[in-house]
């Protein structure tokens, strides 16, 4: 299953954190911050996905549902996300 850890981890291979934070008018410690959380928030998933050429509704979707609190419809919904995105 992807998570938003694995968008950060292909735009880090474009650029460094700090150069995406410039490039999205982001404070400099806020992927960072996102990074040690190990998750994005849906606005930045969207937002990297698009400058990295991916499909921005599928990373939404997933960071929506990663911030989610874990439940039995949190799990049901990563699993059905897996089945329904491009990802």
């Amino acid at each position: 299953m992807q998570s938003t850890m694995n968008l950060l981890a292909d735009a880090e291979k474009v650029r460094d954190l700090s150069a995406w934070a410039d490039l999205l008018g982001l404070a400099k410690r806020s992927l960072y911050t996102a990074k040690y959380r190990g998750s994005l928030s849906p606005a930045i998933a969207g937002a990297l996905a698009e400058e990295l050429g991916q499909n921005v509704k599928d990373w939404i979707v997933i960071a929506a549902i990663e911030g989610e609190r874990d439940s039995a419809v949190k799990t049901k919904m990563l699993s059905k996300i897996k089945k329904l995105t491009s990802l």
